[in-house]
């Protein structure tokens, strides 16, 4: 009898198509096939796709705001949360102005504008203004200015991330301030975190329909013959992507002592997913708690994430000075190299109002377009084509970025709890601490059977895992 009951209780192997980076891998496949041989159903699938990212979008600004509070919180230190935003915006910069810089160099070796030779008169403005939806990017007073919500209520009902964010630091430091006597309001508030990630597990059970439907739509729309028309650029940023990757790599490990290439098998099944529903704010939840169990504190992970959502966007900036130079040598425009470091300069000021502005990429490339004069800025249409295209290279990049980020803004706090790192990263049981033994309901999830609430508690299992103002695919 004992021997059956260890027989019984020992783990079941998982098989394969249990997994939701299979589950993922497969819906993106069947949505290409869907998409392409049969278009217009692959169209009519685009409600799944944009169902389950509204269902994701419904509990970022909660999570965050949970997130940020209980972590700031339970620090209580006004300087270490100063010091941590200040090291953040700078690392963001830099990283920023050296992908922009890095994509203009790509576009020269490339020259993926050579040969089109455009007519701006047979431009479709129209299409390019339905994606903006005549809007603009904000001047950057503006911009600082409105991170400040004029309500509460509306910066959670409009998911901006950083009024909500801004509201949580201020909160946090309150609950802070009060000691004993806001204990009970950061209790209730933890509790409330284990109810988000409930629901996200349970959210995360159709992630795979929505990838199926994003996927469908996408190669319905716009096809698979956009490949052979924009060929040059797509190899060119693809290309620009697999290098930088590589730059990220050594980034992680110099700055964080991070092995990138263990933290994306640790996190496989978010980039699956992530890129197959075209945006990372799909998975911003469970890459939130994928950190924080790889070792990152709760108050840098809180902090770093939803701000790079607005300000590290390397993928959208290593995109925007290749279309740049390909629309400049589509027309037939001849950059000098200060006209080019003219662009980078433009595009590093106006990429950071880029997250929560439809159409944000045109609208940037057009305010590059009118600055330089190089090209008519209604050329900026020509990109229609091939931008959907893009959305798997910046939407990874863009993910990692911050991922990165995090780790080593950590490292730099003092933060990164290397012992545990180390052990989530090598697949191994990692040592137990506080912040587990606080939440028993993220414990006893991560406990469950089903395997995605197991992979956002991320307690303990270390292969899958975890925990955005809005921007459209393009900048995501």
């Amino acid at each position: 009898m004992a021997v059956a009951t260890e027989t019984d209780s020992s783990p079941r192997p998982r098989r394969i198509y249990h997994s939701l980076f299979f589950q993922v891998i497969v819906a993106v496949i069947l949505g290409v096939l869907i998409g392409h041989l049969w278009p217009t159903v692959g169209e009519a699938l685009r409600p799944l796709g944009d169902g389950f990212i509204r269902l994701i979008k419904m509990l970022i600004a909660p999570l965050i705001f949970c997130v940020i509070v209980t972590g700031i919180a339970k620090v209580g230190d006004l300087g270490s949360v100063g010091r941590i935003g200040v090291k953040a915006l700078v690392y963001f910069q830099v990283v920023t102005a050296f992908a922009l810089f890095y994509g203009m160099v790509v576009a020269n070796l490339f020259k993926p504008g050579v040969g089109f030779e455009v007519d701006p008169a047979d431009l479709d403005t129209g299409a390019l203004e339905e994606v903006t939806q005549g809007g603009e990017l904000p001047g950057v007073a503006q911009f600082f200015l409105d991170v400040i919500p004029e309500s509460v209520v509306g910066a959670f009902a409009e998911n901006s991330l950083l009024q909500v964010l801004f509201f949580a630091v201020f909160v946090a430091l309150a609950l802070s301030k009060l000691g004993e006597r806001g204990k009970p309001v950061l209790d209730l508030i933890e509790r409330f975190t284990d109810v988000i990630f409930v629901c996200i597990g349970w959210i995360m059970r159709v992630a795979p329909i929505g990838a199926f439907g994003a996927m469908a739509f996408v190669i319905g729309a716009y096809g698979l013959s956009s490949l052979s028309s924009f060929g040059m650029l797509i190899i060119a940023c693809y290309s620009a992507a697999v290098i930088f990757l590589f730059a990220l790599a050594v980034i992680a490990r110099v700055l964080a002592g991070v092995n990138l290439w263990k933290f994306l098998r640790y996190t496989k099944e978010e980039f699956a997913l992530a890129i197959g529903a075209a945006s990372s704010e799909a998975v911003m939840p469970r890459i939130m708690q994928k950190l924080t169990n790889a070792g990152c504190s709760k108050a840098t992970t809180g902090l770093v994430v939803p701000t790079g959502y607005s300000f590290n966007l390397d993928g959208a900036a290593i995109y925007l000075p290749i279309a740049a130079l390909f629309l400049a040598q589509a027309f037939g425009a001849d950059l000098s190299v200060a006209d080019q470091l003219m662009m980078v300069l433009i595009l590093l000021l106006t990429s950071k109002g880029m997250a929560g502005v439809p159409g944000s990429a045109f609208l940037a490339l057009s305010a590059t377009a009118t600055a330089l004069g190089a090209f008519p800025a209604a050329g900026v249409a020509l990109l229609l084509g091939a931008d959907r295209l893009m959305d798997t290279m910046r939407v990874s990049i863009n993910l990692l970025g911050n991922c990165v980020a995090t780790f080593v803004i950590a490292r730099w706090e003092g933060q990164l709890d290397m012992e545990r790192m180390r052990a989530v990263l090598d697949g191994r049981e990692p040592p137990a601490r506080e912040e587990d033994e606080e939440e028993p309901v993220e414990a006893e999830v991560s406990e469950a059977p089903n395997e995605t609430a197991g992979a956002l508690a991320g307690a303990g299992d270390t292969d899958k895992g975890t925990t955005g103002d809005t921007a459209p695919p393009t900048e995501r």
